[in-house]
């Protein structure tokens, strides 16, 4: 695991480089741009901040749990 958890959801971001935000939630999951856009996979709903924060170069924070 290398991301962060949503604070109301529990749903884990991590980043998938080149700005992509694999966002997970049970046994779902969906591939999202670092916009929010969904791309792929069966879980089409993901808060756009945290996929901004997590997606972007600057993802490379102590807040990050690894």
């Amino acid at each position: 695991m290398n991301g962060i958890r949503h604070p109301f959801t529990g749903a884990l971001y991590e980043p998938e480089g080149d700005g992509f935000v694999l966002v997970t939630l049970g046994d779902r999951s969906g591939l999202f741009s670092r916009a929010g856009q969904w791309l792929a996979g069966d879980l089409r709903e993901a808060d756009v901040h945290l996929c901004g924060w997590t997606g972007s170069p600057r993802a490379k924070s102590v807040r990050l749990s690894t």
